[in-house]
């Protein structure tokens, strides 16, 4: 009997080195530490090796599903909603029902409900077609509609498959199973979003780092529980915790936290996503082993496969014809909402002018005049996020060859893997050939979308060398935003030490504008005021990114980008001061 120690400390380290090798050799990670747990399972002295579906359902999906919802690009998000919010809802019931019907028919004793199960197992896609395509630079746009929908697509399989099961126990109703399916999803909704908002209100009060990271540690377990017991989806819960808690950090943690949670998440990632494939190459003999006693023969499983794959790429090509169409009649209507935005905020500019020029006269017109004044600001943030988004649209727009790379890098992978494997073993007569054609279909699909993806890139012309990150334009407009804000800051004189306390007036004129940069040459008798002085400008330009943040004009990628250099700064000038005082 091998020691289940053993077995947990050597499948971290496989997954590590084949993340880092694979790679080198233009290979998919997953299908490698597929290959590999086969090949050991195949090893005489090796047992049979099989894991309870709820160790799959409660212990890894929960916290790999909260991880990607930390890192969702939220202002690229909120400007494709609708058609991610399609590609993850619409079309995954859409492929299962499709995917059901076909399984009902070609598999005898299976019935609508289990095929309809099985369907959903197979509907969502993977991020593993992301990162696959962040490497080949193609139009930042179609990243944040694979990341989008490979997040959220999960959570949507996920409840109609457990829809589809309990309808295999008792009877499907079309009635129930929307009724049940809306309850899930609002439940998850709402506990979510209150786990997401009371995770950042306490863990900003935690200091102790350690006890701070033991704490995200428990949020994805904490929104998928409860929510599990009242009959919602924990899963959507997680995920619903995982956003709001991602697009609070910036603003409510400190950058110690920010880092911790940055590196440890991905570090739990990792392990988990790796484990789910390096576990199923695992159970694969016994899987294919059922297979051969019952069906004599692979083959069934395998045109089952194919035939699904198949259907799911074409009911996807359908359905992202659709979407490329409604967005370029959507962007025929830009030019008419940007000249009404236009004016708008000419006539704001009007209003304004005339505060400045006579302030009696307007507060005399108006029977709020601080209500208006917070009006104009409310009203020129609206208007400069719609111009901001009518930007993106014109400079980013989706025409057919983007519909082609949507629909190729759609491939199925680890959320399908581990899916399959909570089918239950009761009432499910034909799992084993379930979990095969699940395996099957991710295989398939990882082999023959994943290698051929750069070459279907090339071909329709999208390889724009774009890479992940903001482009060095809008990074430099950016931090030329920053340093002016905290001129500004330092010109009103509105930097004070972390204390309270104000700097010197001679330390300020001395400062001028070697701002968040500090040098060794600054370690003089007045260091630590100088390093005290360059972490409130730190401060300062840190509050003006919140604020530019909400008013889209640059990208989610660019926001993080600067973020992650405050944070550096800070840590540094820290260190700095903590040596000083030492």
């Amino acid at each position: 009997m091998i020691d289940p120690l053993l077995i947990v400390v050597g499948g971290i380290v496989v997954v590590s080195l084949v993340t880092v090798i694979a790679p080198r050799f233009n290979i998919a990670g997953p299908l490698v530490l597929m290959a590999i747990g086969l090949g050991v399972s195949l090893l005489p002295f090796v047992p049979a090796f099989t894991i309870p579906p709820d160790v799959i359902l409660i212990g890894v999906l929960p916290p790999l599903l909260y991880s990607a919802a930390l890192q969702l690009p939220a202002i690229e998000f909120r400007r494709d909603f609708a058609p991610i919010a399609g590609l993850s809802v619409l079309l995954v019931v859409l492929s299962s029902l499709g995917l059901g019907l076909f399984f009902a028919a070609v598999i005898p004793g299976l019935g609508l409900a289990l095929g309809v199960a099985l369907g959903a197992i197979l509907s969502p896609t993977d991020a593993v077609a992301t990162s696959i395509a962040k490497r080949l630079g193609i139009a930042p746009r179609v990243i944040t509609l694979l990341e989008g929908e490979s997040l959220l697509n999960d959570a949507t399989a996920l409840v109609l498959l457990r829809t589809a099961v309990a309808a295999v126990a008792s009877g499907f109703a079309f009635g129930d199973a929307v009724a049940n399916f809306a309850w899930a999803v609002v439940i998850a909704l709402a506990i979510g979003a209150l786990v997401g908002w009371g995770n950042l209100r306490l863990r900003e009060r935690v200091s102790n780092p350690a006890a701070n990271t033991a704490l995200s540690f428990t949020i994805p377990f904490i929104a998928y529980l409860p929510t599990e017991h009242l009959g919602g989806s924990g899963l959507v819960a997680a995920v619903v915790a995982g956003i709001v808690t991602g697009q609070g950090a910036a603003r409510r943690f400190t950058p110690e936290q920010r880092l911790s949670d940055r590196l440890n998440w991905r570090t739990i990632e990792l392990i988990l996503e790796g484990g789910v494939f390096l576990v199923f190459g695992l159970e694969l003999k016994d899987i294919v082993n059922a297979n051969l006693g019952e069906h004599e023969g692979l083959w069934y499983g395998t045109w089952l496969a194919l035939s699904a794959l198949g259907i799911s790429l074409g009911v996807r090509a359908l359905y992202v014809t659709g979407i490329i169409w409604l967005q370029g009649r959507r962007s025929r209507r830009h030019v008419a909402h940007r000249e009404r935005a236009e004016k708008i905020s000419e006539r704001i500019d009007e209003m304004e002018q005339a505060y400045r020029a006579d302030p009696a006269a307007f507060e005399s017109r108006v029977s709020n005049p601080d209500r208006a004044k917070r009006g104009f600001g409310l009203v020129r943030r609206r208007v400069t996020r719609t111009l901001a988004d009518l930007d993106y649209y014109r400079d980013s727009p989706l025409g057919w060859r983007h519909g082609i790379i949507i629909v190729w890098a759609g491939m199925r992978g680890v959320v399908t893997l581990a899916a399959a494997q909570t089918l239950p073993h009761d009432g499910v007569g034909d799992r084993s050939l379930l979990i095969f054609v699940a395996f099957l279909v991710a295989l398939f699909s990882l082999l023959i979308q994943g290698l051929t993806l750069s070459m279907v890139v090339r071909s329709v012309g999208l390889s724009e060398g774009a890479g992940e990150g903001p482009t060095r334009e809008e990074q430099h407009a950016l931090d030329a935003e920053l340093r002016t804000a905290s001129v500004a800051a330092l010109t009103a004189g509105k930097l004070t030490r972390r204390n309270g306390e104000p700097f010197p007036s001679d330390l300020l004129e001395r400062a001028g504008a070697r701002l968040a940069r500090p040098t060794d040459d600054d370690l003089t008798a007045r260091a630590r005021d100088l390093l005290e002085f360059r972490l409130a400008s730190v401060d300062a330009m840190r509050r003006e990114l919140n604020r530019i943040s909400h008013d889209g004009r640059y990208s989610t990628a660019a926001l993080r980008h600067a973020l992650a250099e405050l944070d550096a700064d800070q840590l540094s000038l820290e260190l700095r001061i903590d040596g000083e005082d030492d």
